[in-house]
């Protein structure tokens, strides 16, 4: 399982970028599996991988904001409400994908961004056999971040300059190749291409030189309050994707040579949309609206990449919606294992799309955040039933309805072109809300002279 952090939906040459140069992935893609509506559980990325690693939506287990962001008891921010109350870690009693699959005789392996809890709640607490970078902590930011010395108590420091994709998939084929005669679970969880926007120079310098030939200029939007990117042409972040490309192609380069390509499922997503209206604003995920920390199509819309045994890979594209939620299901099935009695997860496998054409009608998927992200968003709950997709702004308790399949970029409202499904969706996220324990938002106490 790779997963890429901050990866928008187009930042790769097979899903739409003409600027960052992915060859190895889109290489692996032409004999895969593509989901063209692919979905993170959340716009930012503790409650996504929550999802991940249990298959239990995030609102259920109230693990709904980063792990790290301040909560209502230290908010000072000028809002109407206050944020909801959220846990700040993975709660033990849930099993994991290691706690999964080890039972069934399968080695386990972790590399990189783990954040998911403070020390206790690290992958070695969560039945990981092997833990290389996963700690506390949601990017690099020890030492000299991206290379090494990283300043990292669950990896030890390479050479002085190595760097930090590279080495995470290093650490992925040393696994592989010591347990290449018995089951694995390998996870490579790039703190790419997240910030610190760093890059290789060398590549820094490539994707300046190719802005330059090909005459792109940066161009801004507007969402909210925010400027948002329009246009991909960001060297540094494309450096950074192109190198995380490269550590990609090193993984599946290893199962070629160990004979494993045609026995391993190898899967590739992202843990919320491309980062495009703060923090150095690096990537556009035209035309979807929006990015990191919104509830648009822009924020919540991932790639997602499968190939191995079970898996009918040609280069399809499938338009069946699916989320975070949903890959621990489909892993048991595809493996054709077991999963405990007292395991129940709120996805449910798309095995069938991977092995043909799936006639089973898809079923609903939601969403809650009931914080102010730092990328702008507002707090939002949002659901989508087939092509269409309610979002409720916790604050106001507007409601913005769109249709997918004719605008997938979120431009037209429906509201009162179709009353019906606005009525029919809002009472599925409200019973939802409900049925999940969902935390809401709270009014802040108005303030005394």
């Amino acid at each position: 399982m790779i997963v890429v952090d901050d990866l928008g939906w187009n930042d790769l040459g097979v899903t739409g970028s003409s600027f960052y140069e992915t060859p190895s992935i889109d290489g692996w893609a032409a004999n895969s599996v593509r989901f063209s509506r692919a979905y993170a559980a959340c716009p930012v990325c503790s409650p996504t991988r929550v999802s991940l690693q249990t298959g239990v939506h995030p609102a259920r287990l109230a693990t709904t904001d980063y792990f790290g962001a301040a909560g209502p008891e230290q908010w000072n921010r000028n809002t109407s409400h206050l944020p909801a109350p959220y846990e700040d870690r993975l709660p033990l009693d849930q099993l994991s994908l290691a706690e999964l699959f080890s039972p069934h005789g399968y080695a386990t392996f972790f590399a990189g961004k783990w954040h998911l809890g403070p020390k206790g709640f690290w992958p070695e607490e969560q039945g990981y056999q092997f833990n290389r970078g996963g700690w506390t902590r949601g990017g690099p930011y020890g030492g000299k971040k991206y290379f090494s010395p990283y300043g990292n108590p669950r990896l030890s420091d390479g050479p002085d300059g190595e760097h930090l994709p590279d080495r995470l998939a290093s650490e992925t084929i040393e696994f592989i190749e010591a347990h290449s005669k018995q089951p694995f679970l390998a996870v490579l969880s790039f703190y790419s291409v997240h910030t610190p926007l760093i890059a290789r120079p060398d590549l820094k310098d490539k994707y300046q030189q190719k802005k330059k030939e090909l005459g792109l200029q940066v161009a801004w939007g507007k969402e909210g309050n925010r400027k948002v990117r329009k246009v991909q042409e960001h060297a540094v972040y494309a450096g950074m994707v192109e190198a995380m490309d490269a550590a990609v192609g090193r993984v599946l380069t290893a199962l070629k040579r160990l004979d494993l390509e045609d026995q391993t499922i190898v899967m590739l997503t992202s843990d919320n949309g491309g980062l495009s209206t703060s923090e150095g604003h690096p990537t556009s995920n035209w035309p979807l609206r929006g990015g990191k920390g919104w509830m648009y199509e822009g924020g919540i819309r991932v790639p997602w990449i499968a190939r191995g045994p079970g898996i009918v890979g040609n280069g399809r594209l499938v338009d069946r919606p699916i989320q975070s939620t949903d890959l621990a299901p489909t892993l048991l099935e595809l493996t054709g294992l077991s999963a405990p009695d007292h395991w129940s997860p709120d996805g449910h496998s798309f095995g069938r799309s991977l092995a043909g054409d799936d006639p089973s009608p898809t079923p609903p998927l939601y969403w809650h955040y009931p914080h102010y992200g730092n990328q702008g968003g507002t707090p939002s709950s949002a659901v989508i039933d087939g092509n269409w997709k309610l979002i409720e702004n916790l604050e106001t308790q507007q409601l913005e309805l769109y249709h997918l399949g004719e605008d997938p970029g979120e431009t037209t409202l429906q509201n009162q072109s179709h009353p019906q499904q606005l009525t029919r969706l809002h009472k599925m996220l409200v019973k939802w809300r409900k049925e999940v324990g969902a935390r809401p938002l709270t009014r802040r106490p108005e303030q005394k002279d």
